[in-house]
């Protein structure tokens, strides 16, 4: 039993990474994000974790930075936000290709133009394909928990990937909530100290870490980083399991299950609208309703198995996105979802739901409408028109 603490999510992620003794930390703000490398500069300052600090001018210094200290065998961390996670885009590339394993909150946030600095998913989906694991947290204690299990995954040697944790802007970032804080030795007993030898500098061994590479050697990358992807999926449950038996909580790996056993339809949500969707299912349940959700928790390495599993017997069900899927009318995550169903997705009654752009809101009518929707259709099997979630 750790220290019940008040946190926003912020501070929870900057609390996380404090337990879990990072030797360097970069650190840039920018809206949402910024009081996560705001707190931990003053535990640095305060001689509260032994760690360095660099304060960089831009995310783009930061990836490089932390990227550095990381191919020196070092435990990193740092934060972003939507155009700063854009900036660091070249080093965050390479951070994932180079097999470099670390830890990085996103504060989601929608991205530029129309200018806005509020909430949702665009920035985290653009990068889905440049090589980290996502995982993604719909309240402040699960924040806490993953960045400490999300270490435990990247330096796996299974893996070697670097994690982003994600969380609503806003919504998770800058509200509170009781997280049960573990204890500084709770952490230490779990998460082994930081050991990889693949690609570490030392000046008595000099190397090229990032040489010009030939399309035979590339192809050889590709496929090693691919298969590290898929065998992540297998430790992603394992260190579930793992923090269960130490901590006594459980988030089920990849994806979990609400109400889903007897199910007819079923609503997929990401992050923080989870809480509302369990809502909504239980309201639909009074109903007369057979509604259930999963929550998918990871995007990257994408469970598509897993989501098949949960969806086998089921009627109908709607993927909820916070982002869209430019080129077509849909959320990304509806059309993943269908594309891991294959030619059975013609099966059910699918559709893809949109809302809560640019920190538009996710309401509880919102997504009962969606569940009697699929309800109404169940029957009729194919693709529906997207519901977009407009305010009247």
């Amino acid at each position: 039993m750790g220290k019940i603490k008040v946190l926003t999510g912020n501070y929870a992620a900057a609390e996380a990474a404090a337990l879990c003794r990072p030797d360097l930390i970069a650190a840039y703000p920018i809206t949402p994000q910024s009081s996560v490398v705001e707190y931990l500069a003053g535990k640095v300052h305060n001689g509260e974790i032994d760690s360095n600090l660099v304060q960089v001018e831009s995310e783009h210094s930061a990836m490089s930075v932390v990227q550095g200290a990381a191919a020196d065998g070092g435990r990193v961390f740092t934060a972003t936000s939507a155009q700063g996670l854009a900036l660091m885009y070249e080093p965050y590339f390479r951070m994932s290709t180079l097999r470099l394993p670390m830890v990085m909150a996103l504060a989601t946030r929608e991205m530029t133009s129309p200018e806005t600095v509020w909430s949702g998913q665009q920035d985290a989906m653009s990068v889905r394909d440049a090589g980290w694991i996502q995982v993604f947290c719909d309240g402040n204690q699960e924040i806490v928990d993953m960045i400490i299990q999300g270490y435990m995954i990247a330096e796996d040697p299974r893996v070697l990937i670097p994690v982003n944790v994600c969380y609503d802007g806003f919504y998770s970032s800058h509200l509170t909530e009781g997280v049960d804080l573990p204890l500084p030795e709770e952490v230490d007993a779990f998460l082994p100290p930081v050991s990889f030898n693949h690609a570490v500098l030392d000046p008595k061994n000099p190397f090229a870490l990032d040489p010009l590479t030939p399309g035979p050697l590339m192809m050889k990358y590709r496929k090693s980083h691919l298969d590290a992807m898929e065998r992540a999926l297998d430790v992603i449950d394992e260190v579930d399991q793992k923090f269960a038996a130490a901590f006594g909580r459980s988030y089920g790996g990849s994806l979990s299950e609400y109400r889903t056993e007897d199910a007819d339809v079923v609503i997929v949500t990401i992050a923080g609208m989870t809480g509302t969707g369990m809502d909504a299912v239980d309201i639909a349940r009074d109903e007369g309703i057979k509604a259930g959700l999963i929550k998918l928790r990871f995007t990257r390495p994408f469970p598509a198995k897993r989501m098949v599993k949960a969806l086998a017997g089921k009627k109908a069900f709607a993927v909820i996105d916070r982002s869209v899927c430019f080129g077509w009318s849909q959320g990304p995550m509806y059309m993943e979802t269908k594309a891991s169903l294959a030619d059975t997705a013609e099966q059910y009654c699918h559709f893809s739901a949109i809302g809560g752009l640019g920190g538009a809101d996710i309401s509880l009518d919102m997504m009962l409408s969606t569940i009697r929707k699929l309800d109404a259709q169940k029957n009729e099997p194919g693709e529906k028109e997207t519901q977009w979630y407009m305010a009247d």
